[in-house]
């Protein structure tokens, strides 16, 4: 094939999208390019005026919320043509090393959420124990062991709602600071509680710090990470709360027969916690939440914007003189003004239920719901006796079983890493979720009559916790980082991380009385029934956003 020769065509009319404004010279009309090869016509060139036609490895990687599609158009014999949009989107040229300390700090929070998981499991063994409490009010009844394994749930339903309508006051680095503090001081007055009271006192605030990291975090990291990372990242801090759950069970472990030893088992926390706010201070905060701020009027434009400039310079390791960063952050503001000309710059309390923003949550929301009424709680209570029945000498012990299950979701977790930026987000939710109702029948079968044949549960629970950890598990929370638009993403993502702890909530203390109603075999069958409405749920609402920007993601998939 030859070269294409590019040339200016013709200067015709153009409408502008929102999120994608044509850049384009004040003095002149925009310039569109043509080629006579294949009878394929190209235009408009989006973002940059120095993007030519080059081969795709040779294009300049400009922009780091700046993006845009060329549209194609393919002549046909009749002379009719068929648009299309390919897959054009400039991607920004990075170094992994520039964006590890913006995602490790973070995902820390994301660590400490999945160790109170891991340590809380050995820390109740511990605390009821006449001879290895070490305290005299050790003869805890149902209520109180409850308040004090829930205690921290109760916490995040609580962050949740506090930082709902403060979180575009706050920012997500401050948040995340705020969250480290308060996982800090909840873990050390857990540690040291005298007594009951100051216990659940403790377990409240670690709460809060949950609810917090796990709204900030995967704003921050959605927000200062190049896009064509982003499933990535946001994926591998679920690694790192499936880390953090591992952890939890190895101090656990370790600490089990020490007298006090619960007090080690929470404490653990607080250094983690001191690491998470300490790095959280030396980061910038995120250069879309300045520019954000500059948009709603919230201070002067042009001081913010030379905020989010030097933001994005100290995210990406680049010189004070860098003028890519200034070409970035230009783009990105230029976009928002764009979105939202015609709409007042702050979203209003009730903005996240109208419009894009509802159709947001009604995606992140449904996601982060069926995440929860899909059953794995209950899938993994019957973990220890499913594996006792196939003949494991370790199912006897539950810190064993919990370690084995830890080890496989850390494992499968990994696979969902490694693959979520480059088969998307749909086939693995389509994939995942259709395994999880595949293992649910065969739970609900295998307690039915299929009884003398434990492998068939043994293989249902590895199928559930291996689809879950590819599906549900990292990208429901990756969705949600994206799909909100950056005027109500603050509100949104709170909303959704309370709905997440809430079905949570529902669901641990609606499964003794459905157990005990329905039988395990029928409980199962209902999971499924839920498993199948969620993969439609999936099938119909939910979009693709692999490799596509924030910006592109509000204007072409939401609007």
């Amino acid at each position: 094939m030859s070269l294409i020769s590019a040339q200016p065509l013709f200067y015709p009319k153009i409408s502008r999208t929102k999120s994608s404004p044509f850049c384009h010279s004040k003095k002149s009309p925009p310039l569109f390019y043509s080629s006579s090869i294949n009878n394929i016509h190209i235009s408009p060139i989006p973002c940059s005026k120095s993007c030519l036609l080059l081969p795709k490895e040779k294009r300049v990687k400009t922009g780091f919320l700046c993006s845009g599609r060329f549209k194609s158009k393919v002549g046909a014999s009749s002379g009719e043509a068929k648009s299309f949009d390919s897959e054009a989107t400039p991607q920004e040229i990075f170094t992994w090393s520039s964006v590890i300390l913006p995602f490790l700090f973070p995902a820390l929070g994301g660590l400490l959420f999945g160790y109170d998981i891991g340590a809380t499991s050995g820390a109740t063994i511990s605390l009821k124990s006449p001879e290895l409490s070490g305290t005299t009010w050790f003869n805890l009844s149902a209520i109180e062991l409850g308040l004090v394994v829930s205690g921290s749930l109760y916490g995040a339903l609580l962050g949740s709602l506090i930082v709902y309508p403060i979180a575009d006051f706050l920012g997500r680095r401050r948040e995340l600071i705020i969250a480290s503090l308060f996982y800090a001081f909840g873990g050390l007055l857990t540690a040291y509680a005298p007594g009951l009271g100051v216990l659940l006192i403790g377990r409240l605030l670690y709460g809060l710090g949950i609810g917090m990291a796990m709204h900030g975090a995967p704003l921050y990291i959605a927000e200062t990470c190049p896009s064509q990372i982003r499933g990535t990242l946001i994926s591998l801090k679920e690694l790192f709360i499936v880390l953090g759950i591992l952890l939890g069970f190895f101090v656990g472990s370790y600490e089990i027969n020490a007298v006090g030893g619960w007090r080690y088992m929470y404490g653990v926390s607080a250094p983690i916690a001191l690491a998470m706010g300490l790095g959280m201070l030396s980061l910038p905060p995120s250069p879309r939440w300045l520019l954000l701020r500059a948009v709603q009027g919230k201070g002067s434009l042009q001081e913010y914007k030379e905020k989010a400039i030097t933001a994005l310079r100290k995210l990406r390791g680049r010189s004070s003189g860098d003028k890519v960063s200034e070409k970035q952050i230009e783009d990105t503001l230029v976009s928002l003004k764009s979105a939202y000309t015609d709409q007042e710059s702050e979203g209003s309390f009730l903005e996240v239920f109208k419009g894009s923003s509802l159709k947001a949550f009604i995606i992140g929301g449904g996601l982060v719901l069926f995440q929860q009424i899909t059953g794995q709680p209950s899938v993994l209570y019957y973990a220890g006796s499913i594996l006792q029945t196939a003949g494991f000498s370790a199912a006897s012990d539950a810190t064993k079983v919990s370690l084995i299950i830890g080890v496989f979701k850390f494992l499968m977790t990994g696979i969902a890493v490694l693959k979520v930026d480059d088969l998307g987000r749909r086939p693995l939710l389509i994939g995942g979720v259709s395994g999880i109702a595949l293992s649910l029948v065969l739970l609900s079968a295998y307690y039915k009559f299929l009884g003398g044949f434990p492998f068939v549960a043994v293989a249902a629970l590895l199928l559930y916790v291996g689809c879950y950890q590819i599906s549900f598990g990292p990208i429901s929370w990756l969705m949600v980082s994206e799909i909100f638009p950056l005027r109500t993403r603050g509100k949104g993502i709170s909303l959704a991380v309370l709905t997440n702890f809430g079905s949570n909530a529902i669901v641990t203390f609606a499964f003794a009385p459905l157990k005990e109603l329905l039988g395990a075999e029928n409980l199962f069958l209902l999971f499924a029934a839920i498993a199948l409405l969620s993969l439609l749920f999936v099938i119909v609402y939910v979009p693709e956003t692999k490799g596509l920007s924030l910006e592109e993601i509000e204007s072409n998939l939401l609007k």
